[in-house]
């Protein structure tokens, strides 16, 4: 009974948790370095007895971080193609470099707004977070204004400058997909996916559609508009094409939607990319497992945890630097879902 009012005092007097206080007590991950010695100091003033220190961790300013990752409804994150390579990247990561990796989720709605928040983000036990999918709304940020461990961004956005982050270039690399159907000899190409008001990520993905068609002066644009979160884009494929039978070309948000957009396609009797090409985006496993292959943009998203971990880590040690961010460029991976328009369809089409 005693032991428990001597962990209870040195939580009260230092306003932290007692599961805090037990942690540090028994040498335990998960508690920041300036947290960890306030409650040291304060055993020592009580006399209370703490397992010793792991000396070679002692002068390493990153030693825990804190990983929040975004769930959609009815998704856990290591189930999404995406957003599963950058937990793996910031975990070899963190495994590589002897660094403690707390993990919580938070749960958003269809539009992305958080619905709760974890209480990672309330307890100062980590020496820095990395947000990863999350868009920081009012009540993130106001949470976020209040730690003095710094917040490094993962394909997250922000509607401030406060924070490193390390992001996909989406709107180039959509832009690059665009053109390729177009050097194809396509003309009349559709986009699947996204909304005028989506994602950050996808809405570049979209402008940069956009911006393809508008400099190669093609005055044409069929957009199938539709949350990702409701829908990933059979009925919307088949109706774009049963209204638009010119479009020769998809390009398509994500590769979930692409091999969607593919069976869609052959539901209609129609092939690919005989009939219509479709490029998606993000190079996962889907890619490789729809049939055709999909031709796709890849995106290095291990690199891109392991460049958060980084990036947090030079953060840490180096407070006052300006702020950064960190964008991984993809690329194009040709398979089989596009073919070179012919050009007796091209006369027709034109």
């Amino acid at each position: 009974m005693k032991e428990k009012i001597r962990i209870a005092d040195i939580a009260q007097e230092l306003g932290v948790s007692v599961s805090t206080v037990s942690l540090v007590l028994n040498n335990r991950p998960g508690v920041s370095e300036e947290t960890r010695d306030r409650v040291l100091a304060a055993a020592q003033k009580y006399n209370y007895p703490a397992k010793p220190t792991n000396s070679s961790n002692k002068n390493r300013l990153l030693n825990t971080i804190g990983m929040i990752v975004k769930t959609d409804p009815d998704l856990l994150p290591m189930a999404n193609p995406f957003y599963s390579k950058v937990i793996a990247g910031i975990e070899e990561s963190c495994r590589r470099n002897g660094i403690n990796l707390l993990f919580a989720m938070l749960p958003v709605d269809e539009n992305s707004r958080p619905v709760d928040i974890p209480n990672l983000l309330y307890e100062d036990i980590a020496d820095g977070l990395l947000m990863v999918g999350t868009f920081v709304d009012e009540t993130i940020l106001s949470l976020a204004s209040k730690k003095r461990s710094p917040i490094v961004l993962v394909d997250g956005y922000s509607k401030t400058d406060n924070y490193d982050s390390v992001v996909s270039d989406n709107f180039h690399a959509a832009y690059q997909a665009v053109e390729y159907l177009i050097a194809k000899g396509h003309r009349h190409i559709g986009l699947i996916g996204s909304e005028a008001c989506c994602y950050p990520s996808l809405r570049d993905r979209r402008n940069g559609y956009l911006r393809a068609l508008k400099e190669h002066n093609i005055n044409q644009s069929y957009v199938a508009n539709f949350n990702l979160l409701n829908s990933k884009g059979h009925n919307e494929t088949i109706r774009l094409l049963g209204e638009n039978p010119q479009i020769t070309s998809l390009f398509c948000i994500n590769d979930d939607v692409a091999a969607t957009a593919i069976r869609a396609i052959q539901s209609m009797g129609k092939s690919v990319p005989e009939d219509i090409s479709v490029v998606g985006y993000d190079d996962t496993y889907l890619a490789t497992n729809s049939h055709p292959c999909l031709t796709t943009m890849h995106v290095d998203t291990t690199a891109m945890g392991q460049a958060a971990v980084s990036l947090l880590s030079l953060r840490v040690s180096n407070p006052e630097f300006a702020r950064m961010t960190l964008t991984i460029n993809p690329y194009l991976v040709e398979r089989q879902s596009v073919s070179v328009l012919q050009t007796s369809k091209m006369v027709v089409l034109n």
